[in-house]
C-alpha cells in the first residue's frame, strides 16, 4: 500500500510503501490524531516513519504501482 503524507511547512510530501492494509493505516492515523501524539508507520524495508500529528496536512492512502514497464496510453 502506498501512503503519501503532507507535512505543514514542508516543500515535499513523504512517500512510504507499506504492507499494511488501507483500513489499518486509516485506523493508525485516526488513533494518532485522537491521541494528539505521533503517527508511526513501518515501510516494506522495516524502516520506521514518525510524524507529529500537529504537523500533518493530509494523508493519502492508495495502491502502489508495482511492476509498470514501458509506455502507457
Amino acid at each position: 500500500m502506498e501512503v503519501k503524507i503532507g507535512v505543514q511547512n514542508a516543500a515535499r510530501e513523504l512517500h512510504i510503501e507499506t504492507d499494511e492494509t488501507a483500513e489499518a493505516i486509516g485506523k493508525a492515523v485516526a488513533d494518532a490524531l485522537a491521541a494528539g501524539g505521533v503517527l508511526t508507520l513501518k515501510d516494506v524495508k522495516g524502516r520506521t516513519l514518525v510524524v507529529p500529528t500537529d504537523k500533518l496536512a493530509y494523508v493519502e492512502i492508495g495502491h502502489g504501482t508495482v511492476g509498470q514497464v514501458g509506455f502507457r496510453s
